[in-house]
Order: structure tokens, then C-alpha cells, then sequence
């Protein structure tokens, strides 16, 4: 799967910004979701100066593995809050020329909507694939919400300056909610019932659980897994 970023990574804080902005204006908060049969998740680990990306894509709805890619770059940008996407995005990149199938739908492990400029990792990368993407992140980065409900499936709307950011989401009852975002080419609804349909009774959706531990070096039994490492 061929992606080709519309701009430079190693960008000083105020030109990134820029760019977010700019893709900003491309963002699609419709659902154009068509039929699901494959459902990616995306994770990065970073160890040291370097960045490990892995996607693994299950069938849907049975959520069994198809296929997993990963890249190890060199980290060229710095942690600073706000552009994550410009220290990770290069190395999600990478692992997606590796893949073979084209997933109907990306899950990220981080933020889409529900950034301060709105332009969280889900948003970012989905707007340069331009594919429908959500963000499900494990903490909130900006925004307010009342209480959530203790069953699964309750959820509240995540508000930041008087805007519908995202929802907080029990998937688990009895353990912290996660903050679920449009990325690009879904609405909300469609987020939030996507992310409980790729639940397995865990805190987090099979897709972001496999993509975790196949980003911190996990080999998973029965996945064809392709690895591309950048020195």
C-alpha cells in the first residue's frame, strides 16, 4: 500500500502546525465508510532513537489476523506535545508500503478530533491515505465530559471550546474508558459502534491490542508479517 506524505516531517514546531492546519480543511467527519471486511490496527514503540510501527489487519467481524507489517526508523523529531504525528507518521508509512491487503478501516492507538488543533495521528495519517480512520486513545488530551456510565457501551461526548470532540467509551465495565475520535471518513456514531464491535471483552479493540504487542516485538503465531528496518 503505497502512501506518499504531502510535506516534510522535520519541521520546526511553528511550520508543523502549519501543515495541521492545512490538512485540517481536508478532514471528512461523514461517514464514507462502505462495507468492512478488514479492520487495521496501528501502533508505534519507541525505544531509544527509534521508532517501531506495526498495522495488523483482522477480518471482520471475526477479528482473526490476516496479515501484519512493521518498519524501524530513526527518530528525527522530538517529543512535543501536540505533533506526535511528525516523530511517528514516518515510520506508519513505511510499515504500510510493506502491506498487502488495503484495510476498509484503520484504528489508531492515539487521538483523531480530539487534539487541540484537531488534527490528532488518526486525523493526520487518515487525511494522507485518505481512508476511513478512528482514534482510540488510552488517555484524554484535551477536552471535558461528565461521569460515564458503568456498563459497556455507555458512553458521554467529549467537549472542547463548545465543540463535539469525540466520546468517552466503557468498553469494559470496572476498568478506565477510553476516548474514542473521528479520524477521517466516519462520524462519530460510526466510530464509537466500531470500536465496541472490535471489542473481545477487553479494555482495548483487537485491533489496537495486536498492534501493540506486535509494535513492542511480539511475533504472533499464524500472521504472514513483512518488516522493513531503515537505518
Amino acid at each position: 500500500m503505497q502512501v506518499q506524505a504531502p510535506h516534510k516531517w522535520d519541521l520546526a514546531p511553528k511550520a508543523a502546525i502549519q501543515v495541521q492546519r492545512e490538512l485540517h480543511s481536508k478532514v471528512v467527519t461523514r461517514n464514507e465508510l462502505g462495507p468492512v471486511r478488514t479492520v487495521a490496527g496501528v501502533d508505534v514503540s519507541t525505544a531509544g532513537q527509534r521508532a517501531h510501527a506495526a498495522i495488523v489487519v483482522l477480518g471482520f467481524p471475526d477479528l482473526q489476523p490476516l496479515e501484519a507489517a512493521e518498519a524501524d526508523l530513526p527518530l528525527t523529531v522530538p517529543y512535543i506535545p501536540g505533533l506526535l504525528t511528525f516523530r511517528e507518521g514516518p515510520a506508519i508509512l513505511a510499515a504500510l508500503e510493506s502491506l498487502q491487503i488495503e484495510p476498509d478501516l484503520f484504528i489508531f492507538d492515539g487521538q483523531g478530533l480530539a487534539h487541540p488543533r484537531r488534527m490528532g495521528i488518526a486525523t493526520h495519517i487518515g487525511v494522507i491515505m485518505d481512508r476511513p480512520s478512528i482514534g482510540c486513545a488510552k488517555s484524554r488530551l484535551v477536552g471535558d465530559y461528565v461521569q460515564v456510565g458503568p456498563k459497556v457501551g455507555d458512553y458521554s461526548e467529549l467537549y472542547h471550546q463548545g465543540e463535539i470532540i469525540g466520546a468517552v467509551l466503557r468498553t469494559r465495565e470496572n476498568v478506565k474508558p477510553v476516548f474514542i475520535s473521528i479520524g477521517h471518513k466516519v462520524d462519530l456514531a460510526t466510530a464509537v459502534d466500531y470500536i465496541l464491535r472490535c471489542g473481545m471483552g477487553y479494555r482495548l479493540p483487537e485491533p489496537i491490542r495486536w498492534a501493540h504487542k506486535v509494535a513492542g516485538g511480539a511475533k504472533l503465531p499464524g500472521i504472514r508479517a513483512e518488516q522493513e528496518t531503515l537505518f
